[in-house]
């Protein structure tokens, strides 16, 4: 990439994360006045979700987006009564998107876990950070080199579009062994680091993003998210991408661009291209930081489930500010209100 395509695509990115940074202080600003008007206490006895305040989302929400992990499924594990509810909500004619922070599969890759789980979704529907990450890079005409920390997924929707990479499943492995005057080369055409989640996480693939972001001009930092937590079993929680992308942050002392929730990015593209108002969609999200928050960013109607992340006792705290219009413990709660 020449040194002026480089500060055109910096440029364009630039104007990008300015929009978004906007756009999030004066929602944080909107949703800091409201809290402050409304008693902690009081918002917190209304949100529990009846059957006539289901009846309600339902007749009002012509969209539903929904987060996948903590909500349709745990783990490997789907959550009881998540098919007879998609099944209910397509018979009412609703439209359905799924969107998820997890980087480690491309949307042709979910697609099969949607599959295998019983579930019939189409690939269209489906929402993936690794998904977002390219498109981002497709928003701003990159036409430089990725690295990427992260798994198969961003590798592959970045083929999808000719993007050129490096990095992922060939770094797998790899060992810095120290000695007197070691130096490590890296790659200066790339353009652009992606920071996915990535079990095979190492110190090697650390110096090659610190040393691109660095080094390289106008290199540009990108997160597909920042969660803290994942469920990568249905028995425990296991650290999110947030550690990863901490580690980068910490050596790079660099802001990353997020194209995951609670960024706006994969909202807009939605509504922008299936020409849906905001007004009528729906986020369903067992995270407060992430789910419920980029709801409440982008305008929709939002619903907590308890069947992921969030407890009960930790959505109704003091020391909670994001308050969804309604929370109920699962998705197949939806059903009663046929």
């Amino acid at each position: 990439m020449s040194s002026f395509a480089s500060s055109s695509v910096a440029a364009r990115s630039v104007l990008v994360q300015n929009k978004v940074a906007s756009s999030r202080k004066r929602n944080q600003s909107k949703r800091v006045s409201a809290t402050t008007q409304i008693s902690a206490s009081m918002a917190h006895k209304q949100r529990k979700m009846d059957i006539a305040e289901a009846k309600k989302l339902l007749d009002k929400t012509k969209t539903f987006i929904f987060d996948c992990d903590g909500v349709i499924w745990k783990g490997d594990s789907l959550i009881d009564g998540v098919p007879e509810t998609i099944d209910m909500l397509k018979s009412m004619g609703k439209q359905l998107f799924f969107i998820t922070n997890n980087s480690t599969k491309s949307r042709a890759g979910y697609l099969k876990k949607f599959t295998s789980l019983g579930l019939n979704i189409t690939a269209e529907n489906i929402f993936s950070s690794s998904f977002a990450a390219a498109a981002y890079l497709e928003s701003i005409k990159f036409d430089g080199k990725v690295y990427v920390v992260g798994e198969t997924g961003i590798g592959e929707e970045l083929d999808l579009l000719g993007i050129k990479w490096s990095g992922c499943e060939a770094d797998k492995g790899k060992e810095v062994t120290l000695s007197e005057g070691l130096y490590m080369d890296h790659d200066k055409d790339v353009s652009a680091v992606i920071v996915g989640f990535d079990r095979h996480f190492n110190y090697h693939k650390i110096q090659q993003a610190t040393l691109c972001i660095r080094e390289n001009p106008g290199c540009l930092f990108i997160a597909t998210n920042t969660d803290a937590v994942t469920h990568l079993t249905s028995a425990q929680e296991w650290a999110g991408n947030g550690s990863m992308v901490g580690c980068i942050k910490g050596s790079t002392q660099q802001e990353p661009i997020v194209v995951g929730k609670p960024s706006s990015f994969m909202l807009d593209y939605i509504a922008e291209k299936y020409s849906i108002p905001k007004d009528e969609i729906c986020m369903v999200g067992d995270r407060l930081d992430t789910d419920i928050l980029f709801g409440k960013d982008g305008g929709l109607s939002t619903l907590l489930v308890l069947s992921g992340v969030t407890t009960e006792d930790r959505l109704l705290s003091p020391k909670n500010d994001i308050v969804p219009d309604f929370y109920t413990n699962q998705l197949s709660d939806l059903l009663e209100a046929k």
